[in-house]
């Protein structure tokens, strides 16, 4: 009993470790994502959709050709396929969009957002429950949020943009979708088949951002004077996408939405650092206290996911006394 109680703990502690791992590979590769797109728009690149459409066409290809291979039997309907496609090209859209207008510490910032917003559908649509504990260090997550709006307007043009709370508001409605997609995903790694989502999600976002950027980028695509060092950020990009979007669903499937959306909370920290010292930018002392007061609401909903196990850790530990005293009374 305690080796199988052992090989438990073990087995749990292994997929929190793999969580752990898998969710600051997906925010470096966030936060290197984030900086591609302020590159480019520092270079009066403008066409945000046209970033994401090359990762799209990646995974439509990469993992199409897998489902042709196998030819499996297709678990998801469609039209929910393209639902999530719509949201996640227009959440990348929004966010992309943003860095012409704020800093990219904003960016980073402002996307804990999606946080309540994965906490309220995983609630509502996943019937995950969550407790107070949790539910305060979100709030005081989101005073963290707060905190980095009134920074932007108290900085003005040192925040790095040339209208920063408009960049704050289209970060604030991309991550709300951001969030929406991650918990669709989620629903369907548990219900369906990654390679299945993966080819569907990557074949209709792309079809979504040809037609978008047909609409509303063929201008900027032709003025571009392209060279390989213009190209170079786009291919960066779609890899660099790619890696995430096929690496998310695992995650998803073993920690859930919730877990990797508070992974990118570090992203915030690599994001000032790198503005710092990368490219010698001055930081409002409000950043400081914003990452302070997300890091504090981080660490209260940390602290209760752990006292969870205790709990349930507690609860196998009466149930193995009690199957041992009605085994002595038999």
């Amino acid at each position: 009993m305690v080796m199988g109680l052992n090989l438990e703990e073990i087995k749990t502690k292994k997929k929190t470790f793999i969580g752990l791992g898998l969710g600051q590979i997906l925010s470096l590769l966030c936060t290197c994502n984030v900086f591609t797109s302020s590159e480019l728009a520092r270079k009066g690149i403008n066409v945000p959709t046209t970033q994401s459409f090359l990762s799209y066409t990646l995974l439509a290809i990469v993992y199409g050709g897998i489902m042709l291979h196998r030819r499996p039997t297709i678990k998801g309907k469609w039209y929910y396929y393209c639902l999530l496609a719509l949201a996640d090209v227009e959440g990348n859209f929004l966010v992309v969009k943003a860095n012409q207008y704020t800093s990219i510490t904003s960016v980073m910032l402002l996307d804990c957002w999606a946080i309540p917003c994965v906490l309220v559908l995983t609630f509502v649509f996943l019937k995950t429950e969550y407790r107070l504990m949790k539910i305060s260090g979100v709030v005081i997550c989101i005073l963290g949020v707060v905190l980095v709006v009134f920074s932007d307007v108290h900085a003005g043009s040192r925040a790095g943009g040339s209208n920063p709370v408009k960049g704050d508001i289209l970060v604030v409605a991309g991550a709300t979708l951001y969030a929406v997609s991650n918990t669709t995903e989620e629903f369907f790694v548990k219900n369906a088949n990654i390679v299945e989502l993966l080819a569907f999600f990557g074949f209709f976002s792309a079809i979504i951002s040809a037609i978008q950027i047909g609409i509303f980028e063929s201008g900027e695509l032709k003025a571009i004077e392209w060279s390989a060092e213009t190209a170079f950020p786009f291919l960066r990009f779609a890899v660099s996408m790619f890696f995430t979007y096929s690496l998310l669903p695992v995650l998803l499937e073993t920690n859930g939405s919730a877990m990797f959306t508070l992974s990118l909370l570090t992203s915030d920290m690599w994001a000032v650092l790198i503005r710092i010292f990368a490219y010698h930018e001055k930081v409002d002392w409000l950043y400081y206290l914003a990452f302070a007061t997300t890091a504090i609401g981080l660490i209260i909903y940390s602290m209760k996911e752990k006292d969870e196990e205790e709990q349930k850790d507690e609860q196998r530990k009466l149930l193995d006394e009690e199957d041992g005293e009605t085994l002595r009374v038999t």
